[in-house]
């Protein structure tokens, strides 16, 4: 730190400066993030300064935060779900699982608690199991790249504590089967977390999609991410449980504060993602976010149609706005697109291929220039 502070005009410079180091959306197919909406943005800066971790100090942002839990769970087929708005889909994740095990313990000592993943869950699951000391059990995937139920089924025990399944998997943009996985979850008496981080603001909002939530009884959490397909401001994910004791599993007393407990991971939160999401979820309403999903479909849809043409197919067909590509040197193929064209995309690791998200950012002008420098590298390898 400087002894004394520079002018405002080296400080602008310096972000200036830094800002356009940054990448541009507009080069960028890897990303499940995307520029959040104007609104968004607008409430995000007028509430900059407000502290979820004290909201007795901050009561309407605290009530804006209600009414997202509400509509949500509304969406989610649980309007009397119980939760809070975290940082994203990982936080979300540790606490569902923190819930589970405090829950388990508390009625059933084991050895050692373990929990059932799929093969294709968020890294975020690794984190869990180092920070919560859980066994993570990966169950393998079948053909179409969703969690196969023998594989889960066999990794099932008396210290197994849970399931997760995907609502949208990161590489391929899958949907396990997550009514089977509800039903195997009541049978074994154990929980059911859905990571529905990417989904949850897809799914409902195509015309035609699988159960994926509350709808299904054995679902007691559900992780999704309003600064993702939600177009909020980032940090903003949403935990919301089934039943209000697995929130309250996660009690911690504050003393010092203006309310006495917390059930969050952390302590100082962010009051402007509160009302960013709160912001932009009124603005669009059911009838925007179908229109959101069903632009990036149809550019999902505009980019398969282009890639045929030059002899490239998907892995798997998508279900959301996902896509995996079968591409011969993949990695080698991604890195000459980012030197060569400036192009970020990503890799999948099995089966091994190229991905893409079409997010809201995503134009058919892009995909055009895309796959033009695309057709450029794979003819050259």
């Amino acid at each position: 730190m400087n002894e004394t502070g520079l002018s405002e005009e080296q400080i602008r410079n310096v972000l200036n400066d830094s800002k356009g180091q940054d990448l541009k959306y507009g080069r960028v197919l890897s990303s499940m993030c995307t520029y959040p909406h104007e609104i968004a943005v607008e409430a995000h800066m007028q509430f900059i300064e407000s502290n979820m971790g004290d909201f007795g100090l901050f009561r309407g942002t605290y009530n804006l935060e209600n009414e997202i839990l509400g509509s949500l769970g509304d969406l989610l087929h649980h309007s009397e779900a119980s939760g809070y708005m975290t940082t994203g889909g990982t936080e979300s994740n540790i606490q569902a699982i923190r819930s589970m095990r405090n829950i388990f313990q508390r009625k059933d000592k084991c050895h050692r608690p373990n929990l059932v993943v799929p093969d294709s869950a968020h890294f975020s699951f690794d984190k869990v199991s180092d920070i919560l000391d859980i066994e993570l059990r990966k169950a393998s995937l079948d053909k179409d790249l969703k969690v196969s139920i023998e594989s889960v089924m066999s990794l099932i025990d008396e210290n197994t504590i849970g399931l997760v399944a995907i609502a949208g998997s990161t590489e391929f943009g899958q949907v396990d089967q997550i009514d089977v996985l509800s039903d195997i979850a009541i049978k074994n008496n154990i929980f059911l977390h859905v990571d529905a981080a990417f989904g949850g603001f897809v799914l409902p909002f195509l015309e035609d999609s699988q159960e994926f939530d509350f709808s299904l009884p054995g679902v007691t959490s559900i992780a999704i991410d309003p600064h993702k397909m939600g177009l909020s401001t980032i940090p903003a994910g949403v935990l919301l449980f089934r039943s209000p004791d697995q929130l309250e599993s996660l009690k911690a007393d504050t003393p010092y504060l203006t309310v006495s407990t917390q059930y969050t991971l952390t302590g100082t939160r962010s009051g402007a993602a509160v009302a960013a999401t709160w912001a932009v979820m009124n603005r669009l309403g059911k009838e925007g976010y179908r229109k959101v999903v069903s632009d990036c479909m149809s550019t999902t849809h505009y980019l398969l149609d282009r890639l045929a043409e030059i002899g490239v197919y998907p892995l798997i067909e998508p279900v959301m706005n996902v896509v995996a590509l079968e591409i011969p040197e993949a990695d080698l193929v991604r890195s000459r697109l980012a030197k060569e064209f400036n192009w970020q995309v990503s890799i999948t690791q099995n089966p091994h291929g190229l991905r893409l998200v079409i997010m809201p950012h995503v134009t058919i002008e892009m995909l055009d220039s895309f796959v033009q420098d695309l057709k450029k590298v794979l003819d050259t390898l």
